[in-house]
């Protein structure tokens, strides 16, 4: 996994499917919540894997399910 510019990350499951996830739209949304805290910029750069997660401090994570069938279909994962 690697962190990009602009709220995004660049993924590589273990199967071979890699893409883009794009969460610009969904950080800086109302529906955010929790996630509001990965507006900073500095704060979204600590995205780790863990445990087969993308995770960042504060017990935030996104589903790799999801992630990965998204990304194995369209090649990237627009959250809104």
């Amino acid at each position: 996994m690697e962190v990009l510019p602009g709220f995004r990350l660049r993924v590589r499951f273990n199967d071979g499917t890699a893409g883009t996830v794009d969460m610009a739209m969904f950080v800086k949304s109302e529906a955010a919540g929790v996630f509001t805290a990965l507006r900073d910029e500095k704060t979204f750069r600590q995205a780790k894997v863990r445990l087969g997660a993308v995770s960042w401090p504060g017990d935030l994570d996104l589903a790799p399910d999801a992630m990965h069938n998204a990304v194995k279909e369209h090649g990237t994962w627009v959250l809104e």
